[in-house]
């Protein structure tokens, strides 16, 4: 499947698209997303995304990890792209949810990333939207 140009994001030097699935968990692999606190990281998650011009393509919380697939510029490094995600949903929930603040830190310092291409990435959102993460 091929794609148009109006696909791909445009800056003053380059045209392409790049797109990671990102899967980071709590501290501890505590099973604390869930309720208010699973609601209110959906929409910092979205909210993060909105503010540096990303989308998210798809995005599923478990109680004990999180499966994000976005969409990002070429200005951001996946490293900058998670510490982005993880580092102001873990000051925001910390915050707003007293009983996270029992854990030494919200979320544990490493991160899956894996880059896809035009054909995975339906592959991979297929994945995050299975049910089977409960």
């Amino acid at each position: 499947m091929r794609k148009n140009a109006k696909d791909y994001r445009h800056s003053s030097h380059c045209l392409g698209l790049a797109t990671v699935h990102l899967c980071w968990i709590p501290k501890r692999r505590k099973a604390v997303l869930i309720g208010k606190i699973r609601n209110r990281l959906a929409e910092i998650i979205n909210q993060v995304a909105v503010d540096k011009s990303w989308f998210v393509r798809s995005l599923e919380i478990a109680p004990d990890h999180v499966h994000l697939l976005v969409e990002y510029d070429n200005h951001h490094s996946i490293a900058e792209v998670a510490r982005a995600f993880k580092g102001r949903s873990s000051r925001y929930l910390r915050q707003e949810f007293p009983e996270l603040l029992k854990l030494p830190s919200l979320w544990s310092r490493s991160y899956f990333y894996e880059t896809t291409g035009k054909i995975s990435t339906a592959k991979i959102k297929a994945y995050i939207e299975d049910p089977h993460h409960w």
